[in-house]
């Protein structure tokens, strides 16, 4: 409001006083003074009142009744005149007269997500001697300072730029005695981690002995140098001018001496980040007098511990890196291949990966870097050790031939053996089953012999049965008639056909029954005779 209220009073006061001369009433006109005089003051009142948003934080300057500042101050604390320390809090603020002070109203300061604010102070006590910022404070007594300007001018507050910095939220300052500044906050990648180079604070005091035994100074909170703590992946809060923050790979990294490429890879995983130019690849002369190539591939690492060792000593993994590695990896190689004959390097590859491994890690570790492994690809090529090799192979073949015509006699000689083997085996064989086949006859010999036996037994047995049948007919009914009957049998059997064809004839004092026999016999012999003699003519008479 200011002075509108007092002209905003003085113009109504006016306007009451314009009545006086219209009224004639000596108590009228008094009060109508008075009325004047009121509006006079209320306006004179309202004209202290300020207004200060929510959203806005009021600054106040005293142009009158008080001291002048001395020292170099430009804000003060006690009353005298110049920009106030205190600011207004929101809300309806009196006692501010028109003339006597002054209130400007500024937007709050907002600090957005993912950024910080840097901090400097126009006011303060002066910084120490050699320092360009001032020293780091506990956050959350850097904010009471920073939203309270009297509190950080009465307890120490330095002028200047402040270490801290606001982190993400809305602050109520002094825009009078500190200036804002935004800038993105410090973000840690994955399988990295940041180390802090302070340019503030006093003499470094942490001592760590590196893996070479040497002693190296770093430093800790509050103190300038090479912080010893690095920080892991996330976001930080940091300020990046009193601050170098430097930024180490943690990842296993390849580098690749290449003949095929001509430069020095330096890849982490599957993706390149830095690449190095390089003339040649790593050339070596061994002791019987032969230059070639030599492919490389160097594994390395960078434990988060050592990281502030790396910057203490190079300053980054960078350039400075790959080129300490890259001259400690030729002098080794180098050193190592005046000791041996060029076939004993291309046939001892492991010896020299296994040697160059032990002497590049203790070159390395005193710059806080890991040397994991050590890999030699192709050696030499068909200029440098096209002779040498090709001696090599031809005498390899001569060693092979001479091999393969040795395990060709063991196999002549071991097939002769089986030879040999098989054809007593087959001897064996045949006397074995010959013996079966003897042992068989001697079997089906005595076998036919018990045969023959029993068939004899059995024809005894039967003859004598027929004689004892015979013998009992023939006591029974007379010899002559025994032989009959046996002589009938015997031409039913056989089919004999016994119509007389002879005529056998003869006198004598025989009984019928002898002639009668002999006609029998007869006509049987004739039978028998007829049967076995062939027939000449078929179908014809017989005479």
């Amino acid at each position: 409001m200011g002075l509108t209220s007092i002209v905003i009073g003085l113009i109504i006061a006016a306007a009451i006083l314009s009545l006086i001369p219209k009224v004639t009433n000596p108590g009228l006109r008094g009060a109508i003074a008075l009325g004047a005089l009121l509006a006079i003051v209320i306006s004179v009142v309202f004209s202290s009142i300020r207004y200060v948003s929510p959203n806005q934080v009021g600054i106040v300057k005293k142009n009158a009744l008080g001291s002048k500042l001395t020292g170099g101050r430009i804000i003060a604390t006690d009353g005298e005149m110049g920009i106030q320390a205190d600011v207004l809090s929101p809300g309806w603020q009196t006692g501010y007269w028109p003339v006597i002070f002054d209130v400007d109203t500024v937007p709050l300061v907002e600090v957005p997500a993912g950024s910080v604010g840097l901090v400097e102070a126009r006011d303060g006590e002066p910084l120490d001697p050699g320092q360009l910022y001032a020293p780091e404070v506990d956050t959350a007594e850097f904010k009471k300072m920073i939203e309270d300007p009297r509190y950080f001018l009465e307890n120490g507050g330095r002028k200047g730029p402040q270490s801290n910095v606001l982190t993400p939220g809305k602050y109520r300052v002094n825009t009078e005695l500190f200036n804002i500044e935004m800038v993105p906050a410090t973000d840690v990648m994955n399988a990295t981690v940041a180390v802090l180079k302070a340019n503030f604070g006093a003499a470094p005091t942490l001592q760590r002995a590196a893996d070479d035994g040497e002693t190296i100074t770093l430093a800790g909170p509050g103190e300038k140098g090479v912080r010893a703590d690095p920080l892991p992946p996330g976001t930080y809060p940091i300020n990046p001018n009193a601050f170098e923050v430097t930024t180490i790979s943690t990842r296993e990294t390849i580098l690749r001496f290449t003949a095929a490429q001509g430069v020095l890879n330096q890849s982490q995983g599957a993706s390149r980040l830095n690449v190095a130019v390089e003339e040649r690849e790593i050339t070596v002369r061994t002791s019987d007098g032969f230059t070639f190539p030599v492919d490389v591939r160097i594994e390395y690492k960078i434990e988060p511990a050592n990281a502030p060792i790396v910057v203490a000593k190079l300053g980054s993994d960078g350039q400075a890196l790959l080129s300490k590695m890259n001259s400690a990896v030729r002098a080794i190689f180098r050193n190592n291949a005046e000791n041996v004959k060029a076939l004993d390097y291309v046939n001892q590859r492991s010896i020299q990966e296994s040697q160059s491994l032990a002497m590049l890690q203790e070159a390395m570790s005193e710059l806080g870097v890991s040397i994991l492994a050590v890999r030699i690809g192709d050696v030499g090529n068909e200029d440098t050790l096209g002779e040498l090799l090709q001696t090599q192979r031809d005498r390899e073949i001569a060693v092979q031939e001479q091999v393969t015509f040795q395990e060709q006699q063991r196999a002549a000689e071991q097939k002769k053996a089986l030879t040999r083997t098989e054809q007593e085996a087959e001897e064996e064989r045949r006397l074995a089953t010959a013996q079966y086949e003897v042992q068989i006859a001697e079997q089906a010999k005595e076998q036919q012999i018990i045969a023959a036996q029993a068939e004899a037994e059995a024809i005894q047995i039967r003859a004598a049965a027929q004689a004892d049948a015979f013998r009992l007919v023939a006591e029974q009914i007379g010899a002559g008639n025994a032989a009959l009957m046996e002589i009938l049998s015997i031409v039913g059997e056989r089919a004999i056909e016994i119509t007389p064809r002879v005529m056998v004839t003869g006198g004598g004092s025989g009984s019928p029954g002898d002639a009668e026999t002999t006609a029998l016999i007869g006509t049987m012999l004739d039978s028998m005779v007829s049967r076995d003699a062939p027939r000449s003519n078929q179908g014809g008479s017989n005479e």
